[in-house]
């Protein structure tokens, strides 16, 4: 049987883990179930990806500027031809493959500051090419939500009716596309990819008050909130600042995490305006790093969605500052709805209060955590299966027959 050729495709490599640990999970996928499989990226750091996962990988986007702000004339040229190069660039890539994975990430959804000639135009050319081709396009386990932007939802929807299969990582992606006039009869919704990957030995806590993980963003708002995201920004970095002070105040110690380079900043203001030593900010690469940082906490505050997994994971209590719909359903789907903030209007005072809260259920709590674990695991390996029979049909035969015999 002639080995299929693979293509992933992403903001992969790009600074941002979550992205990162969602094309982790697919790669163990297909090393495990497909090894036999040829696979290699088109994707926003190629260098990265190749370094790391041991594939080869092609940069994205022709134009090295294209996600710099444009203000001369030169460089608005080449963000313009770049688009007409990309069109050609990703056909000749699409090609080249028998499938193509888009492996988890928001990508239906402008949930933070987004332009439709961006990340929205390349997903469209991925997907118009597969269809042109014959090549499958598979969309997994990806998020969606309501967008507001005509010409964004319009290549948006373009795109994931364009898909030959498609996945979500809740049901409230599934429902936005439905929304937005896809038919997602056939759809199916499965767990965050990122729930596949490994997790550290939960430990519970012991002993005197121990370490909280407070995962911070570059937090503006989203895509409809460009013209008040200063605003937004001091409000959140002003009111996680506060609470970090409270718990530094109770003695505790605090671990800083980020899920994406940008986030760097944020950590630094913070460390600068606590000035203590009980603050410190952790260096993770990937998810896995988060993971063990989360592990080793008695509880987690975080606001991006892959920190609020990596907690969730590790079975550690959890208080989202939720910035987005797709927080507020990963938590209640884990059993911790009742611990969200509002990102957008951080109150230390509340938000110390249901930490407080959060802590005197912890036992409560890690059980239901580890229950929730088990049933995402097992709904994963439903998708994996989906996924093999969509793409791989061949390879779903013979192992059918094996099963059989």
């Amino acid at each position: 049987m002639t080995a299929a050729r693979v293509g992933v495709f992403g903001l992969l490599g790009s600074g941002n883990l979550g992205n990162d640990g969602s094309l982790e999970a697919v790669l163990g996928y297909l090393r495990a179930e497909h090894p036999e499989a040829v696979v290699d990226a088109l994707c926003g750091g190629p260098e990265v990806v190749a370094a790391r996962y041991g594939i080869p990988a092609t940069r994205l986007h022709w134009y090295r500027g294209e996600y710099r702000t444009a203000s001369r004339a030169g460089a608005i040229a080449g963000k313009g031809l770049g688009k007409l190069v990309d069109a050609f660039r990703t056909a000749a890539w699409v090609r080249r493959h028998d499938v193509v994975i888009v492996p988890g990430m928001g990508v239906l959804e402008a949930t933070l500051p987004l332009r439709p000639w961006g990340f929205p135009y390349a997903l469209f050319l991925l997907c118009a090419s597969g269809r042109l081709l014959r090549t499958r396009v598979a969309l997994v386990g990806v998020g969606a939500d309501a967008i507001s932007d005509r010409p964004t939802r319009a290549l948006v929807r373009r795109a994931a009716r364009l898909a030959a299969y498609r996945s979500y990582r809740d049901a409230l992606s599934r429902d936005a596309m439905r929304a937005m006039g896809v038919d997602t009869s056939r759809d199916e919704v499965y767990p965050d990819l990122a729930f596949a990957l490994p997790a550290p030995a939960a430990s519970a806590p012991s002993g005197p008050p121990g370490p909280v993980c407070v995962g911070v963003m570059d937090f503006h708002g989203g895509n409809d909130d460009r013209a008040r995201a200063e605003e937004i920004h001091r409000r959140y970095l002003d009111g996680t600042t506060r609470f970090v002070r409270a718990l530094v105040e109770d003695g505790r110690p605090v671990r800083l995490l980020t899920g994406d380079a940008c986030d760097a900043a944020v950590v630094a203001a913070i460390l600068d305006a606590v000035d203590s030593p009980l603050v410190t900010a952790a260096e993770a690469a990937s998810l896995a790093d988060l993971m063990k940082e989360t592990a080793a906490a008695d509880a987690v505050v975080a606001t991006r969605y892959h920190n609020l997994v990596c907690a969730l994971k590790a079975g550690t209590p959890t208080l989202a500052l939720s910035y987005a719909a797709k927080s507020d359903a990963l938590m209640e789907s884990m059993g911790l709805g009742a611990y969200r903030h509002p990102a957008r209007e951080v109150d230390a005072d509340r938000l110390l209060e249901q930490f407080r809260s959060l802590e005197g259920r912890s036992v409560e709590l890690r059980r239901t955590l580890a229950e929730r674990n088990l049933a995402a695991t097992r709904r994963l390996g439903d998708q994996f299966t989906a996924l093999t029979a969509a793409l791989f049909p061949a390879a779903d035969h013979v192992h059918t027959l094996r099963e059989a015999s």
